[in-house]
């Protein structure tokens, strides 16, 4: 456990190891990725709807906040938000970048089905298919309301934080809460 003037990494605020990782402290910067990977991965989790892309969400996330460490901006002395908000970009460029790549393998043939265990993997993957259904319907919203609901109802930030980061009043959250929960509502009922 290292410290610094005093303060053990382990103790200190988000502020204060942001400002000790910008100035080269790989141990802090360790103790914010030990402090917030979880909660990382549990929202790429539920922006992707696979294990292994919020896996991967998450690497990026970190590597991105380390390599703009000494850019960070935290609302409230938190780093979950801005880190949110990178995992969300950074999904939302790995969705665009899936788009191209699936046009691409359209041209090509199909391979002939060769059967496999296939049913029982399709069985465990239920969850993952209704979540991966909600995250559609999330991608169909406009984007000021999408980015509430990355943050708020996928990310868990309140509605003070996320207007804090959105910069907008604490009602516009709220407002676009409402509206994008009732268009979720009737996008997902028609599936």
């Amino acid at each position: 456990m290292s410290s610094h003037l005093g303060v053990p990494v382990d103790q200190a605020g988000d502020r204060e190891l942001w400002d000790r990782a910008a100035g080269g402290d790989e141990g802090a910067f360790g103790e914010l990725f030990e402090r917030h990977a979880e909660a990382v991965w549990n929202h790429a989790y539920r922006l992707t709807g696979s294990w292994s892309g919020a896996e991967d969400l998450t690497s990026t996330t970190f590597l991105t906040a380390w390599r703009r460490r000494a850019d960070v901006t935290l609302v409230r002395d938190s780093a979950l938000p801005w880190l949110y908000t990178v995992a969300g970009n950074a999904a939302r460029d790995e969705y665009r970048g899936a788009k191209r790549r699936l046009r691409l393998l359209r041209r090509i043939p199909d391979p002939p089905v060769v059967s496999d265990h296939a049913d029982a993997v399709a069985e465990q993957l239920d969850g993952e298919q209704r979540l991966q259904r909600v995250v559609e319907a999330v991608r169909t919203l406009p984007r000021a309301q999408r980015e509430v609901v990355e943050l708020c109802l996928l990310g868990d930030l309140s509605t003070g934080d996320a207007a804090a980061l959105l910069t907008v009043a604490e009602g516009t959250v709220r407002s676009h809460l409402s509206r994008a929960r009732a268009r979720l509502r009737a996008l997902l009922e028609e599936k």
